[in-house]
């Protein structure tokens, strides 16, 4: 991702579940003091649970209490509705993993109630540990700080990042030599980029604010702000959104007209929530990401966040190349290309020497 030390995020969770869960008594009953405060009985507030695990729901209600009806929601979306169910079961399986809004609306009469709680969905399921075996090596110039890669009608897209050296341009495979580019202004830190249509798009780090080029000609067209996304890191596209990364857990769906934010994906794997997630490529149907100051990439399930497998490209490093502790420790692997109609795989590393083709495999290598 950036150079110096990763930036470490602190989500403000908590912040978060007082915000959303909110209790509102409803009156019930003849006289003025005849009230009940409606709460969850289940699940407690920021209750964790596996992805697959059947979550029980209950209302918290004295039997004497009478209600029309009750409708669940999650996330906003129904789940169901019943006359006079004070409880009922919420199934996970498909579920996308993180934080999830449980909201109950009880009617009685012409009173409607409505209550919230919050429940943290992971996962138990330990990644495949996958193997790869490398195809070809291509040259790579080393003073690119690679954040953004892609394989573009038989060239290579790179995005580079660095204040001063941040550029975009187009890459001939075979020598490594630059076809085409343009610089940013000294002031931005580049990052990620993606081509889409005509056009291709570029983040920039902490500047919040990503910049519209012609594909053709790498002509400014326009910029765009982030909205809730922290800082700007990896482009992919999967065939309706563009997935963006902002170095926590979470991949960002945007809008591919106008590039505003829609919604998010959560990452986790057995241990957690995987953060740092940075460059992106999008490869028959699952999501691929590097992990920033790792060598790993991992491969994420589209629809729930899951973590299936990962690759280790550490012995890919460039060996006796970079001399400083810095250097070591900043110029990781950063770069993933997928040629589709190809087939190839191709990898790289911040101001590393060469590319590399790869195919992964099912068996770690010895």
């Amino acid at each position: 991702m950036h150079f110096g030390l990763p930036k470490k995020y602190f989500l403000p969770h908590c912040a978060i579940i007082i915000c959303l869960a909110f209790f509102i008594g409803l009156t019930i009953g003849c006289g003025d003091n005849d009230k009940v405060a409606l709460v969850f009985s289940s699940p407690n507030q920021g209750d964790n649970f596996n992805a697959g695990d059947e979550v029980k729901i209950k209302l918290d209600l004295p039997k004497t209490f009478k209600f029309d009806s009750v409708v669940y929601l999650l996330d906003g979306k129904l789940i169901s509705k019943h006359a006079n169910a004070d409880s009922i079961s919420l199934l996970t399986k498909n579920l996308p993993l993180g934080y999830r809004m449980i909201t109950a609306i009880i009617t009685k009469g012409d009173k409607k109630d409505t209550i919230n709680t919050n429940i943290v969905l992971k996962t138990n399921i330990v990644p495949a540990q996958l193997g790869y075996k490398v195809v070809n090596t291509f040259p790579h110039d080393t003073s690119a700080y690679t954040e953004g890669l892609s394989y573009v009608e038989g060239k290579i897209l790179e995005s580079t990042g660095e204040k001063g050296a941040s550029e975009l341009k187009y890459v001939d495979l075979q020598s490594g030599k630059t076809l085409k580019r343009t610089k940013l202004a000294p002031q931005y830190f580049g990052e990620g980029s993606l081509k889409i249509g005509n056009k291709i798009i570029m983040l920039t780090w902490q500047e919040n604010l990503g910049f519209i080029f012609d594909a053709e000609t790498f002509k400014q067209l326009g910029t765009f702000p982030y909205q809730n996304s922290r800082e700007g890191w990896g482009l992919t596209f999967d065939g309706k959104n563009i997935l963006r990364t902002d170095g926590t857990n979470r991949i960002w769906l945007m809008n591919a007209a106008n590039y505003k934010e829609e919604s998010y994906l959560e990452v986790y794997d057995n241990n957690g929530p995987v953060n740092s997630l940075n460059e992106l490529e999008f490869i028959d149907g699952k999501i691929y990401a590097n992990v920033y100051l790792s060598n790993k990439i991992v491969i994420i399930n589209p629809v729930s966040g899951v973590v299936e497998a990962m690759v280790d490209l550490s012995a890919l490093v460039p060996k006796n190349f970079f001399k400083t502790d810095s250097e070591k420790q900043n110029n990781v692997l950063n770069g993933i290309a997928w040629d589709a109609k190809g087939k190839r795989l191709f990898v790289g590393g911040k101001k590393w020497p060469k590319l590399y083709e790869i195919t992964l495999t099912d068996t770690l290598a010895k």
